[in-house]
């Protein structure tokens, strides 16, 4: 929650609670989605870790898979989800798939390459999209871990994509990355988009609003986008180069609302606070990364993706803002499922990659690691529906009794959460997996 305070003085006790109910019903619910980018040098691996905390509301059920590695036929066409076309490769790479049914834009993927995609709703201020054949949404990141073989090859991939069809949903970041690389491709409802590379020794984190700020597209070793990508905004007069001010991404395509959300800029802050070297003031105008304090491993990004910090409060010093982190915590009883990447490039993929995986709230559960040379996950990783599950159903399953059943991993650990959340504070506590 974020609260100004009155030039006369303190606000009394019930203003601020008015205030607070007030800002929190003017602005959009965020799903909670959090992703963490380590730029190489950054990491104790000496390669990109990426992470990602996928949070939508219930019912859900999630599925992990290994996929092979496939030969095409000459003349095979790719169909999109909306009809949409185009000519499928001779071959596509192996993947881990962590998939969730009747969603379509919460799946995860990391290839035989190292090459990760994940993401986060970022809505757009873009009300006239252009859209062709059905545009493209669904199908994105999976086009880039099956083609891509470099993080800069998916982000331009993705780029050629969104160009040709037009992003159907409102706005994304898209987290793609490999172990040399991580990136950040934000793309808006339509035909533009742009990537901002994550510095070697610099950490980004995003939650659910665009993070990039200002932008040298003449520098294409950091900065990748759609052509038009300025003059589009100053056609449609969201900024006006003759003020004189750089291009700031976020400010000129950011969906307002979401950009101001306390419970978007206090996720950032609350995450960056974890492993910034100064410390950062609360507030709207956070960076885009951060250097650490030291290297950063799994086990320090584990503890990130757990946050819920139940009650604390930070207060800017020079805004005199005060900043509530949990009004949407990293983690919460939304979040269906989390990973980290360990991306390591200096063995051989097979175990270089290790994919840490949990599911329902970090808080409640344990990452596992699997690495990359699996053959498949075990049998109960991707047991039920193929279709996203009724309400009916969900709830009966994860109100039932507590057994542990191997068959049966999602639905263990949520039939698990629910039990300790019911117990309160102190059984999350107790159970919460330490550092």
């Amino acid at each position: 929650m974020r609260i100004r305070r009155s030039t006369a003085g303190k606000l009394p006790f019930v203003a601020l609670l008015v205030a607070g109910v007030v800002l929190l019903l003017q602005t959009p619910r965020c799903e909670g989605c959090f992703s963490i980018v380590v730029g190489k040098n950054a990491s104790t691996d000496g390669y990109v870790i990426m992470a990602h905390n996928e949070d939508d509301a219930p019912p859900q059920i999630v599925h992990h898979r290994k996929v092979p590695r496939k030969r095409h036929s000459s003349g095979e066409k790719v169909t999109l989800r909306n009809g949409g076309q185009l000519d499928q490769v001779d071959e596509t790479w192996a993947y881990i798939w962590s998939e969730m049914p009747g969603m379509l834009f919460s799946d995860s993927y990391i290839n035989e390459w190292g090459v990760g995609v994940a993401s986060d709703n970022c809505p757009s201020r873009e009300d006239k999209a252009e859209i062709t054949d059905g545009g493209i949404g669904y199908m994105l990141r999976r086009l880039v871990a099956e083609r891509a073989r470099t993080a800069r090859q998916g982000v331009l991939l993705a780029g050629k994509l969104v160009e040709r069809f037009g992003y159907i949903d409102s706005g994304r970041t898209y987290i793609i990355c490999d172990p040399d690389e991580g990136w950040l491709f934000c793309v808006v409802n339509g035909k533009h988009w742009l990537a901002q590379r994550v510095g070697d020794e610099r950490i980004a984190m995003v939650a659910n609003t665009y993070t990039v700020r200002q932008v040298d597209l003449s520098d294409t070793n950091n900065f990748l986008a759609s052509d038009d990508i300025i003059e589009y905004a100053v056609k449609r007069g969201w900024y006006d180069p003759k003020e004189n001010k750089p291009f700031d991404f976020a400010a000129v395509y950011a969906n307002p609302r979401a950009a101001s959300n306390p419970s978007n800029s206090g996720r950032q802050w609350a995450g960056l606070q974890y492993v910034a070297d100064k410390p950062i003031e609360p507030g709207l105008d956070l960076p885009f990364s951060v250097a650490p304090r030291g290297k950063i491993g799994a086990r320090e990004i584990m503890e990130i993706l757990r946050h819920d910090n139940k009650g604390k409060k930070s207060q800017s010093s020079s805004s005199k803002t005060i900043v509530c982190d949990t009004a949407c915590p990293i983690c919460s009883g939304a979040t269906q499922t989390s990973f980290v990447a360990q991306l390591r490039g200096e063995k051989p993929l097979d175990i270089g990659i290790v994919y840490w995986m949990c599911l329902a709230s970090p808080r409640t559960s344990f990452f596992i690691p699997f690495h990359f040379g699996i053959s498949d996950f075990p049998a109960g990783f991707a047991a039920g529906s193929a279709q996203r599950p009724s309400k009916e159903l969900y709830n009966r399953v994860v109100e039932s009794p507590f057994r542990a059943d191997a068959m049966r991993a999602f639905w263990t650990f949520s039939n698990f959460y629910n039990k300790v959340d019911a117990a309160g504070a102190e059984a999350i506590e107790r159970t919460k997996p330490k550092p």
